[in-house]
């Protein structure tokens, strides 16, 4: 039986406050980040109320109820964001001040001109699924990540190839033999599982993509499939550092007999849908989809 979902798409802001009340982190230590923070908040503070700034990525989400998290960076900086929310995510708006931006859709200047009709409650925020990974030995947890992006293991040295079982609720899909694995969300689709050759997903799907890296068959293609799976993952004979990999953290080394769980998180990552940008815009402007390799005039 599948667990309850948030809808995917609800109004903002929803706290009924006569101004909303923001929180903005950004990049410690760069100076793009602190020049436009120091542009942009004056702006900011003219329309809400700025309940916090953090550029250590340290401030403490419990148990708020804040009505928007701007982020000043890349989309590094958005998966720190949500690391930093854990459990209790609050919508977020991106502002790049990196280079990709692929989650943070909006330039600065972009920001200063939609920033009155944000606060005016003209976006709807979108819900984007989250993973949850789990490593138990023995019968023990060892430890837990919330993850954005992705789930890998990742093989180490001396980079042996790995024999990777994968079960599906409870029943055996396959054993992978390969140099490593991916469990990618949608939103995680467009990072390490683009590279590794992984389909790309629309980022409201609610799904799963697995994706192994370098199969040693031919036969092995990359599965996408119901986030509402139980996926279960063991490694036969793992090398010296073989881990657990999610968005970027290492959860632990697995050590043989080890278990690696990965499913749909209870919490969901929110983010305001800016008008005019979707999917297939980001990649063509961002990724390059265009299919023309000729420079624009």
């Amino acid at each position: 039986m599948s667990r309850s979902r948030p809808e995917f798409f609800r109004p903002w802001p929803q706290s009924g406050r006569s101004r909303p009340e923001v929180v903005i982190l950004g990049v410690p230590g760069r100076e793009q980040v602190l020049q436009e923070l120091q542009r942009l908040r004056p702006i900011i503070a003219s329309r809400a109320d700025i309940a916090a700034i953090d550029l250590e990525f340290s401030y403490d989400f419990t148990d708020k109820d804040h009505d928007l998290v701007i982020v000043l960076g890349g989309d590094g900086s958005i998966l720190q964001a949500a690391r930093q929310m854990g459990e209790n995510q609050i919508p977020v708006l991106g502002v790049n001040c990196g280079k990709l931006g692929f989650l943070a859709a909006l330039s600065p200047n972009q920001f200063l001109d939609v920033w009155p009709e944000v606060c005016c409650g003209g976006f709807e925020i979108v819900s984007h699924l989250m993973l949850r990974a789990t490593l138990t030995r023995d019968g023990e947890v060892l430890g837990s990540h919330l993850g954005l992006n992705e789930a890998a293991i990742l093989g180490g040295p001396p980079y042996q190839i790995l024999s990777i079982d994968m079960f599906v609720d409870g029943q055996l899909a396959t054993t992978y033999r390969c140099d490593g694995l991916i469990i990618s969300t949608p939103i995680g689709s467009t990072a390490h599982n683009l590279s590794a050759g992984g389909p790309i997903l629309h980022r409201t799907l609610d799904a799963f993509a697995i994706s192994p890296i370098s199969p040693h068959t031919l036969t092995y293609r990359p599965v996408v499939d119901s986030a509402d799976r139980i996926i279960e993952l063991t490694v036969a004979v793992p090398n010296e550092s073989t881990s657990i990999v999610v968005d970027g953290r290492v959860l632990g080394r697995i050590e043989a007999g080890d278990r690696v769980e990965v499913r749909r998180s209870d919490h969901a990552f929110w983010m305001l849908n800016v008008p005019g940008q979707n999917d297939y815009r980001t990649l063509r402007d961002k990724l390059g989809w265009g299919g023309n390799t000729l420079p624009k005039k």
